[in-house]
């Protein structure tokens, strides 16, 4: 079970090996992110921004939220997995747990139960 510190503002705290994958309204929502960073690529980086802004906010999250999407696209993903892939784009591992807990909150990413361990 994991820990809401939202009123404070710390990141949840996940059970180790917790892995996380999107829902169906992630799904869609990372379809749209695709399609917004594909729309606005050529008009510049603030239209991308501007475009990214608008994208995020129906959902209740950031805009860099789309990035965690699409590494959950198709697989389950663990916490540390997620800040080994956001670190070469210089994301902090911060960052990464409370936009994971953004898009927890908002229905777009879920956790998933570990599976059963297997019988010798």
């Amino acid at each position: 079970m994991h820990t809401d510190n939202q009123a404070t503002g710390t990141p949840r705290r996940w059970p180790r090996g917790q892995k996380f994958s999107l829902s169906a309204a992630g799904q869609v929502a990372d379809r749209l992110h695709r399609d917004t960073v594909n729309g606005s690529r050529a008009s510049g980086r603030a239209a991308l921004d501007a475009a990214l802004a608008a994208w995020a906010a129906p959902f209740g999250v950031q805009p860099g939220d789309g990035l965690l999407l699409s590494e959950l696209r198709g697989q389950r993903r663990g916490l540390n997995d997620l800040i080994l892939a956001m670190e070469s784009s210089g994301i902090e591992p911060a960052e990464v747990k409370s936009s994971i807990d953004r898009l927890v909150k908002a229905g777009l990413a879920e956790p998933v139960a570990p599976e059963p361990a297997a019988t010798p």
